[in-house]
C-alpha cells in the first residue's frame, strides 16, 4: 500500500491567512467533497508538491483557493500540527503566513471544495472553526491582530 502523506510520515504544508488590511481575515467553509472536517470553517493552505519551493507553493495554493495575488506577505512561523482523523494519528508540519490580498480579486477556485467565503476578525470567527485553527490563532494571533 502508498505510503500517506501526514499519517504515514509527516506530511508538509503551507497554511495563509489572507486578510485585507483593515483587520479582516479571509476563512473559507470546507464542502462535503473536502477529505476532512466538512461544514467547518478554515483559513486555507495545501501541501508542498515535491520540487516546488515554499513561495511556488504559497502563490500556487492562494491562486487555486481564491484566485488571488500576494500583494504583501509576512512569514508568521512554523508549527507540528498533531490532530486524529478517522482514528488515525496525523502530523504535519505547517509554514505559516499572513498574506494581503485584494478583496476585490477574491472568488471560490475550488467550488467542489469549498461552499462559501467570509471575511472575519480574529476575535469573531464563525463557527464551527477547523480544528487546528484555534491552536493557530493561540500562537500567532499577536501577529494577525
Amino acid at each position: 500500500m502508498k505510503p500517506i502523506k501526514g499519517i504515514d510520515y509527516p506530511g508538509v504544508s503551507v497554511c495563509f491567512y489572507c486578510h485585507d488590511g483593515r483587520g479582516n481575515y479571509l476563512f473559507h467553509k470546507r464542502s462535503k467533497n473536502c477529505r476532512d472536517e466538512n461544514g467547518r470553517w478554515d483559513n486555507g493552505g495545501g501541501g508542498i508538491k515535491f520540487g516546488e519551493t515554499l513561495q511556488q507553493s504559497l502563490e500556487r495554493e492562494l491562486s487555486e483557493e481564491y484566485c488571488v495575488d500576494i500583494v504583501e506577505q509576512e512569514f508568521l512561523g512554523v508549527r507540528d500540527c498533531h490532530r486524529v482523523h478517522e482514528g488515525k494519528a496525523t502530523h504535519w508540519v505547517v509554514i505559516f503566513y499572513r498574506v494581503l490580498v485584494d478583496p476585490k480579486q477574491v472568488v471560490i477556485g475550488e467550488p467542489d471544495m469549498c461552499d462559501e467565503l467570509g471575511w472575519f476578525t480574529i476575535d469573531d470567527l464563525p463557527k464551527p472553526l477547523h480544528s487546528i485553527v484555534p491552536e493557530d490563532i493561540a500562537e500567532f494571533k499577536h501577529k494577525l491582530l
